[in-house]
């Protein structure tokens, strides 16, 4: 079917929800209408001038960068200078501006858990946890024949979510009973008198921001008079967080860490601060800025942490602590995610039907350089 902003929208707050941003960041819809018609979609890790052309030169209605393009509130837009400049070029080109940044960072299949995995951490966990959302379970009854369109609706509406799962339900079959009312119509028997239907029990978990979209879905999409429905709160706990700690599979040393750093992650130029020669397992990791969970870190066991943009003082303090620190750059440590996040909304708009593509921008917004190459 056809796909707008607003669906796109849908789906990136699914994977990283907008209650785990920081209250001083600034994510969601940026620029462009919600209703905009979308045939194709491009992520980046930055929403430059140059990302925003390419955009709009391959018809993309749609740019989803990790950075917010922009911050800061704006008193005036400014079209010869940025950001005043970019939001007339993404408007001129036709390009909406998503951003999903600190959310992104946090969430279950977010930035760190990328890195974590990047590097075969076993057992990975964040470093500081994020409080578990407040969720429920929808249940509703029906007749079989209306499971398929009325359990779509949920799905399409972000119903049945858990983790990285989505069209996640249980049914069981029952009877349902009922006498209507002199002024009812009911879809199935007959007024007057007592009647019995079979019909499927459905259930499905829903998150509290999702909730009131739910179940407008719901009554929507069924086919009763007067659908019934319960609520039930659930209580869980949460795997996001800031940051993530695991077990590598085998012991190495830090000065191999380094190395495989620069492999994996394409760093041109690697720091370190500690002993190259010790031997580790235990590592922390944090895309981005990190050096404000070094304390954390070494609390929590950590011998040594992957990062970025890490300052004087925090390498002192680290290596204090007994924690080598290996800054591999902010832009290095959460490109990651671009091919993954574009993998990741291409399989969710497959699964809700959405007909858009999704492209990976092959643009370099690395911004330093080293002997005149970057």
């Amino acid at each position: 079917m056809a796909c707008r902003v607003e669906d796109i929208v849908l789906l990136m707050e699914e994977l990283a929800p907008l209650r785990y941003a920081e209250d001083w960041d600034n994510v969601g819809l940026l620029v462009g209408s919600p209703q905009a018609e979308v045939e194709r979609a491009l992520v980046s890790l930055d929403a430059t001038s140059e990302v925003v052309a390419e955009a709009g030169e391959m018809g993309a209605g749609l740019l989803v960068s990790h950075h917010p393009p922009v911050f800061r509130p704006m008193t005036r837009v400014m079209t010869d200078e940025p950001p005043g400049s970019l939001v007339k070029e993404a408007l001129v080109a036709g390009v909406a501006l998503y951003a999903a940044h600190t959310n992104l960072d946090l969430c279950e299949v977010g930035v760190n858990v990328v890195l974590a995995d990047m590097f075969g951490l076993r057992d990975h966990r964040p470093l500081e946890s994020s409080p578990a959302a407040e969720g429920f379970k929808l249940v509703t009854f029906l007749p079989p024949q209306h499971l398929t369109p009325v359990s779509g609706a949920l799905f399409r509406a972000g119903a049945g979510t858990i983790g990285d799962y989505t069209g996640c339900s249980f049914r069981v079959e029952g009877t349902g009973t009922f006498i209507p009312g002199p002024g009812s119509r009911p879809t199935y028997g007959e007024a007057g008198g007592p009647n019995e239907v079979g019909e499927i029990r459905l259930e499905v978990v829903v998150e509290k921001d999702g909730l009131e979209r739910a179940l407008k879905a719901l009554l929507d999409s069924h086919p009763y008079e007067e659908p019934a429905y319960d609520v039930y709160p659930l209580r869980r706990s949460s795997t996001a967080g800031k940051g993530r700690i695991g077990e590598l599979p085998e012991a190495m040393t830090v000065g191999d860490l380094v190395r495989r750093c620069s492999h994996e992650l394409g760093t041109p130029i690697v720091r370190l601060a500690g002993d190259p020669l010790r031997e580790v397992r235990r590592v922390a990791v944090c895309g981005g800025r990190g050096g404000e969970l070094i304390p954390r870190a070494a609390r929590a066991g950590a011998e040594v942490m992957i990062t970025g943009d890490v300052v004087y003082h925090e390498a002192l303090a680290a290596v204090a602590r007994g924690l080598a620190v290996i800054d591999a750059g902010h832009y290095h440590t959460e490109r990651p995610i671009v091919p993954h996040l574009a993998s990741l909304l291409t399989q969710r708009a497959g699964g809700a039907g959405l007909e858009v593509e999704v492209h990976i921008s092959g643009i370099d917004t690395y911004p330093w350089v080293n002997g005149g190459e970057k």
